[in-house]
């Protein structure tokens, strides 16, 4: 058996997706693979390789009770640690808990995850691993999502999507629409990396224990997501992603990443995601990558590059 989702990039409402405000967001041409084979052992051996092909993870739990028998890590991995093995048995445990019958059969399972884009991306390789399993297991992704990762769930709905998606949270129910977001001045936006991957979850406490009133920014930056899904001038594109940043950064109380970062750029950038890390949307043209590699960034896509189209 063979799966695969994409990974997933937040345009737009940041943050405040977690408390309904429409998001933009659009799946990668990037993503994560999980192939699945049946074994005669009673257990279950799981692989993980990054994107050079080479395997950094390897844990062999036992069957039917997913007790780890042993686990070998890639030293020079970032963020190797012994936590690594206990927290994919979690999320094993998650979706035993979601389909009990998965692991009582006699034979046991050989798992193999390959992710095709580095895992300093922070292009989900936490939401493609919950959806892959997810399929394999036959059971709900969001519901999988909020036994393990928490979070708003538009990137499980972006593991699912194959173009640009509008997601909402309403009342706890995730609600995808998918969108023509196809702007006829794609080939002047650049998503460009920190040279630092974002930790979601600390950045959503710290979000979280901002207890300012935030009803009229979600409002702000719902009709702003809708209006950039319309949008057909590079302009006016530019004028509503700074605004947007405006509208975080009070809430957020930090400085937008062009006044921070990039004062002197000839375009406009937009934080994505978790400020301060992982990749920026930037408008801008032909001189653009040159101007981020002269700042030290080096990692630098185009849309067509980077986007998952329907």
């Amino acid at each position: 058996m063979q799966f695969y989702s994409p990974g997933k990039l937040l345009l737009s409402a940041e943050y405040l997706v977690l408390d309904g405000a429409s998001a933009l967001a659009i799946p990668t041409r990037y993503g994560q693979s999980l192939s699945v084979a049946p074994i005669a052992q009673a257990e279950l051996i799981w692989e993980s390789y990054n994107d050079q092909h080479q395997q950094w993870l390897q844990v062999v739990f036992d069957l039917p009770k997913l007790r780890i028998a042993n686990a070998t890590y890639t030293a020079n991995h970032p963020g190797a640690n012994d936590r690594i093995a206990e927290h994919l048995c979690d999320i094993l445990n998650a979706v035993n808990d979601l389909n009990p019958s998965l692991f009582t059969h006699s034979h046991g399972y050989h798992c193999v995850s390959r992710m095709d884009f580095p895992r300093n991306w922070g292009l989900g390789s936490s939401s493609t691993l919950l959806n892959n399993l997810a399929q394999w297991a036959g059971c709900n992704p969001y519901e999988l999502l909020n036994k393990t990762f928490k979070g708003s769930g538009y990137d499980i709905a972006c593991a699912q999507a194959d173009g640009p998606i509008l997601y909402t949270l309403e009342q706890g129910t995730p609600i995808t629409k998918k969108v023509d977001f196809n702007p006829p001045f794609k080939d002047q936006l650049y998503f460009v990396h920190l040279n630092k991957k974002q930790n979601s979850r600390e950045g959503i406490q710290r979000y979280r224990e901002n207890k300012n009133e935030k009803s009229s920014c979600i409002k702000q930056i719902s009709h702003l997501s809708e209006k950039l899904v319309l949008c057909q001038e590079i302009a006016e594109f530019e004028e509503l992603l700074h605004t947007h940043e405006s509208i975080i950064s009070q809430v957020l109380k930090t400085n937008p990443i062009q006044q921070s970062h990039f004062e002197d750029y000839f375009g406009q950038t937009k934080s994505l995601g978790a400020w301060g890390g992982d990749f920026i949307l930037a408008t801008g043209n032909e001189a653009s990558p040159a101007y981020f590699k002269s700042k030290g960034y080096s990692t630098i896509l185009n849309y067509k590059q980077m986007a998952l189209c329907h």
